[in-house]
Order: structure tokens, then sequence, then C-alpha cells
């Protein structure tokens, strides 16, 4: 059966769909069978890995209101291994749509049911906020990552994001774990991003990834050209990062 992960953290800019994007291409070059969905109406997910948001006709805004199975939904992108569930800038609309439905919190988990076990990974890139959009990712998945940047006020809102996964706990996920809080934007120059380093650890020692995603120009280059750090430059310190989340991802999982 696939696992499910949603990558979330309610703050802007702190590497969500950086991380989403990466990790779902080095799981691809790990030879696993990877599935991303957009779930932020930014579709930054949907662009980096090359596709056209303006041709996008299909995609989680259709999925999220039943009028197409996932299977409809997906797309194949130039990535290993890698397929996508796009989305567009109408998926805005989603959230005052799914307001008044009844089980509105579960209908990604339900649309997701016919197409788990076709993925050894499902990753979700979650909208910055904790709407909705980012509730129907948390109860769909079996796990969360959290990026957190290496910056002044990075555990700010911390807080309030592990206060929103206990409450979808007890309400509607009682499974879901936490996969782990990745540090993203790490400046090894800095003593700031060397105090974020030991201040997560010393506050959330287990639950930290040991990987540490720098920052990398070629990571930040990327998006632009429409490709993963992976196609754009293998040999990257941003390539090798992810290279090596992917790997601890996959013992952890193993």
């Amino acid at each position: 059966m696939g696992k499910i992960i949603a990558i979330a953290n309610q703050k802007g800019g702190v590497g969500k769909t950086t991380t989403t994007v990466n990790l779902a291409a080095s799981l691809g070059v790990l030879e696993k069978k990877v599935l991303l969905i957009d779930a932020d109406p930014q579709a930054n997910a949907t662009s980096g890995l090359g596709i056209d948001v303006q041709e996008v006709e299909l995609g989680t805004y259709q999925l999220l209101e039943h009028t197409i199975s996932a299977q409809e939904a997906i797309v194949s992108t130039n990535s290993p291994n890698v397929d996508i569930i796009p989305a567009h800038i109408d998926l805005v609309a989603i959230e005052i749509e799914l307001v008044d439905k009844q089980y509105r919190e579960y209908m990604l988990k339900e649309a997701l049911k016919p197409i788990v076990d076709s993925y050894d990974y499902i990753l979700i890139d979650c909208a910055p906020s904790l709407g909705l959009l980012t509730l129907n990712a948390l109860t769909a998945a079996h796990s969360v990552i959290i990026p957190i940047q290496c910056e002044y006020f990075a555990l700010e809102g911390l807080g309030k994001l592990l206060n929103t996964i206990k409450s979808v706990q007890k309400l509607h996920n009682p499974n879901l774990d936490i996969e782990g809080l990745l540090l993203t934007m790490f400046d090894s120059r800095l003593r700031l991003s060397n105090q974020v380093v030991d201040e997560v650890n010393t506050h959330f020692s287990e639950m930290v990834f040991k990987t540490i995603i720098q920052r990398n120009v070629r990571l930040s280059e990327a998006p632009s050209y429409g490709e993963t750090i992976i196609k754009y430059d293998a040999s990257s310190t941003g390539a090798n990062n992810y290279l090596k989340l992917a790997q601890e991802l996959l013992s952890n999982n193993s």
C-alpha cells in the first residue's frame, strides 16, 4: 500500500513546494513510484514539474469536488516515475464550496482510495494556511513532513501547526504521524542558522530529519526552468541534499 505524506506548514516561504517537488523526483530516481498532489492554489509544484498551469483543465479542484476520479486527474511528468495531480488558481474557490458539505474534511481521503495502492508514495504539497485544503491533506495522509527554515521566527507558528495536527488526530485521522521536521535554507556561515538547528534539535530531537537542506542557488533556479533539481543540476548541493532525504525517508519506512 502506498504511503501518503503531506508536506505542511502554514508559514509561506519555508521550502514546502521545493521539498515536495524535489523529494518526489529523488524518490522517483530511486525507483519508487510517486504521485505528487498539488493542493496549493499557487500551483507552484505543478509549474515546477514543467506543466503549464494555464492549460490545466482537470486537477485537484475537480478531484475535491468529486466530479472526476483520481485516475482521470493524473498527469505524467518528465521526471522518472513521478506523476502529478496538478492545480490551477481555481482551487482558491474550493474552500468556500466545501464549507457546507457534509464530511468536507474527507473529500481528498475518499478520492484517493482507488489509487493509493498504485504508488509507493503520494506526496501532497499543502497551501500555506491551515484552511480546509490543508485539513483535507492531513485527514488523507498517513504522515506529515514539516519544513522549517533556518531563520529568525523559524519556530513561530510551529506550536499552532502541531496543535492542528493534534486536533486532526483526535477528530479525523487517529493514524496521522509526524514523519519529521525538515530543516531548510541552512547557511552554515550564519550563526543564526546554526542556532536554529540547535534549538530545533533540543526541543524536538527524535522528530528531526538528520538531512538538512542547505541554501543553494541552483535549487532556487530550477523551478524557473520547470525542472526538478535532479534534472536541472544533479551534481548540485541541492540535488545531493534531497537524494539524502529520500534515502533517509526510505530507511525510516523500511
